[in-house]
């Protein structure tokens, strides 16, 4: 499988690329995913920062188990219920992304069907076929 990233200073700021071109590969599908509960299903706090933070751990959990790591995501789109949360998301994405990002959407919304959710997180990552 290849994979190849297309993103420029700006992107590269905003922790995320503008393409990214995969050939062959699995596709995994993520449904959205919060960071309002843990992997055990134990609810968090209530700050944004360790909903983000928490988050990318139940994705990360849920690619482990069909054998891929965050590194394979290749697109995400996120919710966050508060603009004023959109600076520290992306500072977060890119201290545990690191390189090579995902194509991204950033979308604000006026809230979640559970009012203490914070942030949903959608996304599909390519991982060598036989992997999954």
């Amino acid at each position: 499988m290849q994979r190849k990233h297309y993103a420029g200073p700006f992107e590269n700021e905003r922790a995320y690329s503008r393409v990214v071109k995969t050939v062959g590969g699995a596709h995994l599908w993520l449904a959205g995913t919060t960071g309002l509960r843990d992997t055990s299903d134990k609810t968090v706090g209530g700050e944004f920062e360790t909903q983000v933070q928490q988050c990318f751990r139940n994705i990360e959990q849920k690619l482990e188990g069909c054998g891929a790591k965050l590194s394979d995501l290749v697109t995400m789109t996120v919710f966050i219920n508060d603009a004023a949360n959109c600076r520290r998301f992306l500072e977060l994405r890119k201290e545990i992304l690191k390189k090579d990002f995902p194509a991204s959407a950033l979308l604000v919304i006026s809230g979640f069907a559970d009012p203490r959710i914070m942030i949903e997180i959608q996304s599909v990552a390519v991982i060598e076929e036989g992997s999954a």
